[in-house]
Parts: structure tokens; sequence; C-alpha cells
């Protein structure tokens, strides 16, 4: 799938606000990824780090307050980002798309939380990752696997091609790395009616590939009809309808 990323752009810029509030999942994704990199990463002193889609900043302040870091690149595709960070001498930005960007040399960390799954050759990018880490640099990461948003692909044919985590771990030892830690779940939310799940979505960006998709009201009507089979009753009697996450986190060294 061609993902238009100045689409991706837009669609976010246009939810950077209501992101902070509405992206609970992304929160406890940053939350248990920074709980991998304690457990596993040797040392929390790091000179060089660089985050590939910082967006709001949500991995950005919990590297910031557990890890002591001398310089801090940070990325994402458009510069109103910026807004959500205080300037700091030791902050610096690149700008753009990452596929296209040239990275930071000599780097001790290279992060990502749920930014990865918008990236259209991600051998490119573990590529790139594994030429800019130093020996014995860390890679960590959180993406999205194939069960990713099922419901709204299943109803609208609307979403990504996510991959699996095999394919991730197979893309990984290509580029030499050494897995210290593999692994996914699904996380789903709950909402009283389909509208919401809409409104979440809308508010957390995550339409970014809904392109072509525009709803009448007979459409939205439909869609609301056929997510009930992904609802279920309470025993109030009330009805939530699910939606699911699927993160993918993961760990890894660059050999020496």
């Amino acid at each position: 799938m061609n993902i238009d990323k100045s689409q991706v752009a837009q669609r976010f810029e246009k939810a950077a606000q209501s992101y902070v509030e509405h992206a609970v999942v992304q929160k406890k994704i940053c939350q248990n990824l920074i709980g991998l990199m304690q457990e596993h990463l040797s040392k929390n002193r790091l000179d060089r780090i660089f985050e590939i889609g910082c967006g709001s900043g949500n991995l950005t302040h919990l590297l910031l307050q557990h890890f002591a870091i001398k310089q801090l690149f940070l990325n994402d595709l458009y510069p109103q980002v910026q807004q959500h960070f205080q300037v700091k001498e030791n902050l610096q930005w690149r700008i753009g798309d990452i596929e296209q960007l040239d990275f930071p040399p000599a780097l001790d960390l290279i992060a990502s939380s749920s930014a990865l799954q918008w990236i259209c050759d991600l051998d490119a990018i573990f590529k790139k990752c594994s030429d800019a880490l130093m020996n014995d640099g860390y890679f960590c990461f959180s993406t999205f696997g194939q069960q990713n948003l099922k419901e709204i692909k299943a109803l609208t044919g609307q979403g990504l091609n996510y991959l699996s985590i095999e394919c991730v771990q197979e893309k990984l030892t290509q580029q030499d790395f050494e897995i210290l830690h593999l692994s996914e779940n699904i996380e789903t939310l709950t909402f009283h009616h389909p509208k919401e799940v809409l409104q979440h979505l809308k508010a957390t960006g995550v339409t970014a590939t809904a392109s072509q998709h525009r709803w009448s009201k007979q459409s939205l009507q439909q869609f609301y009809q056929d997510y009930l089979q992904f609802s279920e009753l309470e025993q109030n009697g009330q009805r939530h309808y699910q939606l699911s996450y699927h993160p993918i986190y993961c760990i890894a060294r660059s050999k020496s």
C-alpha cells in the first residue's frame, strides 16, 4: 500500500491537541516500552538518542525522565510538533519523512513508538538504524501487528498493511540485530456507540489512510449496524463496542 505522507502529516497535525487526551492506548504502549527498556538496557546514561516519529512527546518525556541523555534528536513529519516541547540546548530536530532523511551518526539508542507502521520500506529503515547505531547500541520500538483496528478493516476495507511479529523478527535478523525482547498483545477499548469509535480514531489521527472513504448518511447507518458483530451486552443491559489495538514490542541491540 502506498502511504501519502503529506496526508498522514495533515491528519496528525489536525489531531495534535486531541491526540494528547485521546491516545490512551498509545500512552500505555509508551509506558510498557520504557519498562522493557529499563529491564533490558545495560546502562541508563545515553549520549546520543534519536527518536523516530515523536508526535506529541509521550515517549520522549518518558525517555528524558528515565535516562540521562546528552544529545537528543527528534523526528516527525511536520514542524508543528515542536509546540509540544521546550527549547533545550541538547535537542535537535530532524523534521520530514524519515524514509528520505539522513540519520544522525554514532547513536547509542534509536527509539520509536506507534510510528513504524507508517513506513513503506521497513527493511531500508532497519538498515539505516543498524548503520547509525554504535556497536552495542539499542533499537527499541513498538509498532502494530495484523490484528490492529481489525474491526475497522473488516467493515470499511480501510487500513494499513500491518506486519506479523515473525516478519518483524526476520527483518531485524537480516540486519544483524540481536533481539533481546520481542512480544505482542491485544489492547481492547470499549465504546457505547460505533460513532464514538469513529470520533476516537479521528481524535488520534489514525484515519490518515482513509483518503477515499467518504461517509454518507446511509453508509454511516450501515457501519453502525454492522458494528453490532463487534459488540457485547453488559450485565446492566448496556451494549459496548470493541476496538482492538495490536502492539508489538521490540528491544534489539546492534552486534559489535
